[in-house]
């Protein structure tokens, strides 16, 4: 590994210095604002997915190139690089801060964990629907570090309970376990348990009684496996559990146009270069990616719970009966609820516990903002944003109340602003494009692939989407393809969203790799997984989120955003429609 990173070390300087002087003649032979403009989208696209330099120095590269190119002026690449964006940006931040340092976090996945229950199965599902909920209105990877440390105080847990508790536990899960992927010694744990019984009863007694002594050897506890846990059962249920929490936050984050970067990089880039699109708001996207977050949790637990667990779903949906583990599992998360204190209404109304009024202000303020988000412009009835013709696209919520919540230290420890680079360099090459002629260039070359059925299409961009997010960030691989997938649909006389909503969905699938993704990296780092667990788990999910996307564009996505019609407020490049 060590000389992997040597060699790519070494190789950084090369793909930066020789991707600029290999492409030149790309517009010295054409001469063209369409060539130039595709010089520096192959420059960018090579430097964003390589990241041999920082993702927001590439990002500053159309403020120089374009004005150099004469592509745009100066003055109108500033312009694009803040938008309505960023003020959302910097509201869902505050609230994210002021979440992680109250602990309302730690008290909604305590919650919604300790309802599910705590077998190995259900405490998995447990997690996967509290990081879901979380990634809704925080970053995916905000959420697996606020989460993962809970999971792991559970597994350390259950690593350092005694060994009959151990036994207990088995019995009680008797068969969870897949025969295809471990094998017990079962036989030799009946006999020796069937033999004390029979001692205890009296049914048989102990004959000879010299060897007494020698008893204890018999009951030593078992030599560890892999070096830190008692047996391949423990091990794989912190595999499954270190996924879970890694997927699931990807997942929920699919949810809401703020749960992700790349839905708001998705949503900003309908709203600059299709203005009259109107059908692209908070409620709309909620009703169409709700139920492929909960598809989607399903299936990649029931996936993840045969590959860890086993396939015996009624031991963990049915179990009435708690092991002397599960007991302890469940002590330890009682604990840490009761360590963050009652939220009481009287709380609100005094000082007496500041960090608990704080927490409460904080939730308050959470809900206030999910309720006007949805009902700004809910799409099937006016909204809010009527009344206020010349408002922003955006509304930031700022954390200020008669208490200050956050200070502008922890704000600034938070804030992504390398995703504000990325996003408006994206920003400004995607209106590069544009001006320079470059879109209808490419919406003319992939003219072609209108033959194709439009299902075949949305599959093949999916795919490459998800391939390539795999070893790109998911934010640059979406400012990537969006300028063309947009060309391409208008090119083809498909609904835009038909092809740019599964793709922003896909991007996000980056569940095959370690560095695919932060959340990929923090449940590694807890050194339950290897890089092979995380593949084979990653492509069963991959293949459920991207089946999952089409099944949704081929059912209730087309009546809700009349995804089966070309609209008004997309060019028309051709008679063809669909």
């Amino acid at each position: 590994m060590r000389r992997l990173r040597c060699s790519w070390s070494s190789l950084k300087p090369l793909i930066i210095v020789c991707t600029p002087l290999a492409l030149p003649p790309l517009p010295l032979v054409i001469r063209k604002k369409e060539a130039e403009c595709a010089y520096i989208l192959i420059l960018m696209a090579v430097y964003w997915m390589t990241e041999v330099i920082p993702l927001s120095v590439t990002a500053l590269l159309p403020s120089l190139l374009f004005p150099l190119f004469g592509i745009m002026k100066s003055s109108q690449v500033a312009t694009v690089y803040f938008k309505d964006f960023h003020l959302l940006l910097l509201g869902v931040i505050c609230l994210a801060t002021s979440i992680e340092k109250w602990g309302l976090h730690r008290r909604i996945a305590l919650r919604l964990v300790t309802g599910f229950g705590v077998n190995p199965g259900m405490l998995m599902l447990g997690f996967m629907v509290g990081c879901a909920f979380l990634s809704m209105w925080l970053s995916n990877t905000s959420t697996v570090a606020m989460v993962m440390p809970i999971v792991e105080a559970v597994i350390q847990q259950v690593l350092n309970a005694s060994e009959q508790a151990s036994k207990d536990h088995k019995g009680a899960l008797n068969g969870i376990s897949n025969p295809s992927l471990q094998l017990e010694d079962i036989e030799a744990q009946y006999d020796q348990s069937e033999k004390i019984k029979s001692i205890e009863a009296g049914i048989t007694a102990p004959v000879q009684t010299a060897p007494e002594p020698e008893e204890p050897e018999t009951v030593k506890p078992p030599p560890l496996y892999n070096g830190k846990y008692r047996t391949r059962e423990d091990h794989m249920m912190c595999k499954g559990l270190s996924l879970c929490i890694a997927y699931s936050s990807s997942i929920g984050g699919l949810t809401t146009l703020s749960g992700t970067s790349t839905n708001l990089i998705f949503a900003e880039y309908i709203y600059q270069y299709y203005p009259e699109c109107t059908i692209i708001n908070f409620g709309n996207w909620f009703v169409l990616c709700l139920p492929i977050c909960i598809i989607m949790l399903i299936l990649s637990w029931i996936f993840l719970h045969w590959m860890y667990l086993g396939s015996n779903f009624r031991a963990s949906l049915c179990s009435k009966q708690q092991s002397e583990k599960e007991k302890h599992t469940a002590k330890v998360l009682q604990d840490q609820y009761n360590s963050l204190g009652p939220i009481r209404l009287e709380l609100f109304f005094n000082f007496k516990d500041l960090n608990i009024l704080k927490e409460i202000i904080t939730m308050i303020i959470f809900i206030l903002m999910a309720i006007l988000w949805f009902t700004r412009n809910p799409g099937f009835m006016p909204g809010w944003s009527s009344l206020f013709p010349e408002a922003l696209r955006y509304e930031a919520h700022y954390q200020q109340f008669w208490l200050a919540l956050i200070t502008w230290k922890d704000f600034q420890a938070c804030m992504p602003w390398e995703i504000s680079l990325l996003v408006g360099g994206g920003f400004a090459l995607a209106e590069g494009t544009k001006i320079s002629g470059l879109s209808t260039w490419v919406a003319e070359l992939l003219t072609p692939l209108g033959s194709l059925p439009p299902l075949a299409t949305v599959t093949i961009a999916c795919l490459i989407v998800t391939s390539i997010t795999e070893v790109a960030s998911n934010a640059a691989t979406m400012t990537i393809f969006l300028p063309i997938l947009a060309p391409l649909a208008e090119a083809i006389g498909v609904n835009p969203l038909y092809m740019l909503i599964p793709t922003a969905l896909c991007v996000s699938f980056s569940f095959l790799l370690p560095v695919s993704n932060p959340p990929n990296a923090i449940v590694f780092t807890y050194g339950h997984l290897t890089s092979m667990d995380m593949v084979k788990a990653g492509l069963g999910v991959n293949i459920i989120g991207v089946l999952t996307v089409l099944l949704a564009l081929m059912t209730w996505g087309t009546p809700l955003l009349n995804l089966d019609t070309y609209p008004d407020w997309a060019p028309v490049v051709n008679g063809t429609g669909v």
